[in-house]
């Protein structure tokens, strides 16, 4: 079960644009994560290294979780705001939930929910 301490930390290094960092220092080595309900992407180094590309693919992009992360034993969940803008200048947005599991401190699988047409609007 991880600690508020960590799901905190784990927040900030996001909300801080520290994504590759957070996948680094908190996913464990086999971490998982699925997007909507595709086929698991697994490995932390293939997890930065793609998080390392949607980066490169924009100008700037920002993360703000909307209230708290609510734990419950290994699980996690948050609602997080994304913005991604592109080198146009123009942004859009992405409204997302993360579920988490956590084996002690380290993330080993997350899911990721939302409705991907708000990437066209």
């Amino acid at each position: 079960m991880p600690s508020r301490e960590i799901v905190e930390a784990f927040a900030k290094r996001l909300e801080d644009g520290d994504f590759v960092g957070a996948i680094l220092d908190y996913y464990s080595p086999d971490a998982a994560t699925y997007e909507n309900q595709t086929e698991p992407m697994v490995g932390r180094d293939k997890l930065a290294a793609k998080e390392r590309g949607v980066l490169a693919a924009f100008k700037e992009v920002k993360a703000v979780r909307i209230g708290p992360s609510l734990i419950e034993g290994n699980n996690v969940a948050s609602r997080w705001k994304f913005s991604f803008t592109n080198a146009e200048g123009v942004t859009r947005t992405l409204d997302e939930i993360a579920w988490q599991t956590w084996r002690g401190d380290q993330l080993i699988e997350e899911r990721f929910y939302y409705d991907p047409k708000q990437m066209g609007r």
